[in-house]
């Protein structure tokens, strides 16, 4: 029997609704640095300048691109105060803020892992 790691979409199983619900949500949030960037704006708006300290590894075009990824996906708002030199902040909206019990789950599990490496 061969067995493929990822097979073709026509070669695989047929999928149970959880499954599908899986694959849309990391659709949504799957994306490297999104989970980060809402985990920022948790608890408030940021201006850009301020996720780009908090996110020091991700580069300022990635950030702007999940920004305004984020910002298609109603997860966040991008406003902008008409100002010299201009203001923009990012918030988040109710559908973003929906995320923070899984995102507090993923920091505790976080801690947790790292309390298990350094025991190992």
């Amino acid at each position: 029997m061969v067995t493929i790691a990822n097979p073709p979409p026509k070669l695989r199983g047929p999928q149970t609704a959880d499954e599908c619900a899986v694959e849309r949500a990391l659709s949504v949030v799957g994306a490297k640095w999104t989970l980060v960037v809402l985990h920022q704006l948790m608890n408030g708006p940021r201006r850009f300048s301020e996720l780009q300290r908090l996110i020091p590894a991700a580069s300022p075009k990635m950030l702007t691109v999940r920004l305004r990824d984020l910002e298609q996906l109603g997860l966040l708002t991008r406003t902008i105060h008409a100002e010299m030199p201009p203001r923009v902040e990012y918030e988040l909206t109710p559908q973003g803020r929906s995320l923070r019990p899984i995102i507090a789950s993923i920091q505790r599990w976080g801690r947790r892992l790292r309390a298990v490496k350094r025991a190992s």
